[in-house]
């Protein structure tokens, strides 16, 4: 399991609710992205921690990860960066630095909450 902790949540992250979208960036996010991020740290290495079929959970809320983006894994890696897409089973074609979960619910976000892939 890999956690991490919500410390900053961008301006203009709700506008993305309605479209079911969560981007998500370490802590070293340009200032020109940080108003449409939800930007994360951890202690811990990330290393292939999202997996196709896994567990999301933000805060409360948990996600069942249904497609994972060639490139999703080495932005994590490397940027903390990942963009979320929520849907209900829609088999949708994603962007390789993308995640696709159910259910298609956009998460309740508050600073200090936890971020956990198992």
């Amino acid at each position: 399991m890999y956690k991490t902790k919500i410390i900053e949540i961008g301006p203009i992250v709700e506008d993305f609710a309605e479209e079911f979208l969560l981007v998500l960036f370490g802590p070293q996010a340009m200032a020109e992205l940080r108003d449409i991020c939800v930007i994360h740290e951890s202690s811990e290495e990330p290393k292939d921690v999202i997996q196709k079929n896994g567990r999301l959970t933000i805060g409360e809320q948990e996600y069942r990860i249904l497609d994972v983006g060639e490139e999703a894994n080495p932005n994590f890696e490397s940027l903390g960066h990942i963009s979320i897409y929520f849907r209900d089973g829609e088999n949708n074609e994603i962007l390789p630095g993308a995640i696709l979960v159910e259910p298609k619910v956009f998460p309740v976000l508050t600073v200090g909450d936890e971020i956990s892939f198992e």
